[in-house]
């Protein structure tokens, strides 16, 4: 007959009482932690089955001092690239056997409460997408053999491991692709208040067009934007059209910016690639669909979750490795904006 449990939830102990096996080997089974027998394992299960008995990781984190928890801590998900970015977070997460506690951030306060809460719940590591963390409250988690990892970001905080995109192959593919499609002047768009990876790509495509003496200073006009995303790009373009200084390529710190300033040359009259070229950064969805067809660079969403998760695996089993800087690659997707070199008449 099957056995109830109505005034309290179903314990382990209840578990190896209904199977007849001792609480330790309940414990194994559930937690892949030591051997079992296979028959005994079979009778555990459907014990376990039987009564209903779910296993309750946070309670198994804190008798071991660590939950299956990995803390993700995210900003404006609205952007497609940072959804794509948490998607394959999530699934690498799930694959490694983990679960995910995702918090969304807005400012600052949020993301010093939301690490503080991460090691209350002893959680397997955390992941920052967004924002920058106090320098102490990092040390803190390091203390408590909590690993961190940054994405596109650079924090110098020992022992926080960083995985950011390639932004020097970036901008070589960038600088190559508008000197052979017959640029003379570039331009770098970007908005007033940046994350550290879009500036740090302004900042490498800047050195690399003129240490390389792929362009001379007069010909490069950085333009910047009081607005993110495709609305700061727009006006961007309204504001652009203006103004004297006119080049032939611009490179957009991301998609969405890149998506309204090419819709605002449009609306001036102006159209890529008759008129000017354009490359954007991230390749989401937008940017392959038939209005935009965007060149673009490609972040490889997951490798990058890959290189994280092992980073947090590596570091949780030796937390004084030396601090690691991964790099990783990118690939210029060619569409309409910049056309393919091939096409284009000497």
């Amino acid at each position: 007959m099957k056995k109830t449990q109505n005034s309290r939830s179903v314990t382990a102990e209840d578990v190896a009482q209904l199977a007849g096996v001792s609480r330790a080997a309940v414990s194994r089974t559930f937690s892949n932690n030591g051997s079992v027998a296979p028959k005994t394992r079979v009778k555990i299960i459907q014990a376990a089955s039987e009564l209903g008995y779910q296993i309750n990781f946070l309670a198994q984190g804190l008798n071991r001092k660590r939950s299956q928890l990995i803390g993700v801590i995210v900003a404006r998900l609205s952007d497609p690239f940072r959804s794509s970015l948490l998607e394959a977070l999530l699934s690498e997460i799930q694959r490694k056997g983990y679960q995910a506690l995702v918090t969304e951030v807005q400012g600052a306060d949020e993301l010093e409460m939301t690490i503080r809460r991460f090691t209350q719940f002893r959680v397997s590591g955390v992941i920052v997408t967004s924002g920058q963390p106090p320098a102490d409250l990092v040390k803190e988690c390091v203390q408590h053999n909590i690993p961190v990892v940054g994405i596109n970001r650079h924090m110098d905080i020992p022992n926080v491991d960083f995985v950011c995109s390639n932004n020097n192959m970036a901008a070589l593919l960038v600088s190559k692709q508008f000197i052979n499609s017959g640029c003379t002047s570039v331009g770098w768009l970007n908005y007033k208040g940046s994350t550290w990876s879009g500036i740090n790509r302004g900042d490498t495509f800047r050195q690399v067009i003129i240490n390389k003496n792929i362009f001379n200073e007069s010909d490069f006009l950085e333009i910047i934007t009081e607005l993110d995303g495709y609305e700061g790009g727009r006006r961007a373009a309204h504001d652009y059209c203006k103004q004297i200084k006119k080049v032939d390529g611009i490179y957009c710190a991301n998609a969405q910016l890149a998506c309204g300033f090419l819709d605002g040359m449009r609306e001036n009259g102006f159209d890529a690639p008759i008129n000017f070229q354009i490359i954007g950064f991230d390749n989401t969805l937008q940017t392959s669909q038939y209005s935009y067809r965007l060149t673009t660079i490609h972040q490889d969403v997951s490798t990058t979750a890959q290189r994280v998760l092992t980073c947090l695996e590596t570091r949780g089993q030796n937390p004084h490795i030396i601090q690691r800087f991964e790099e990783i690659p990118v690939k210029l997707i060619i569409r309409n904006t910049s056309p393919h070199t091939d096409n284009i008449r000497t």
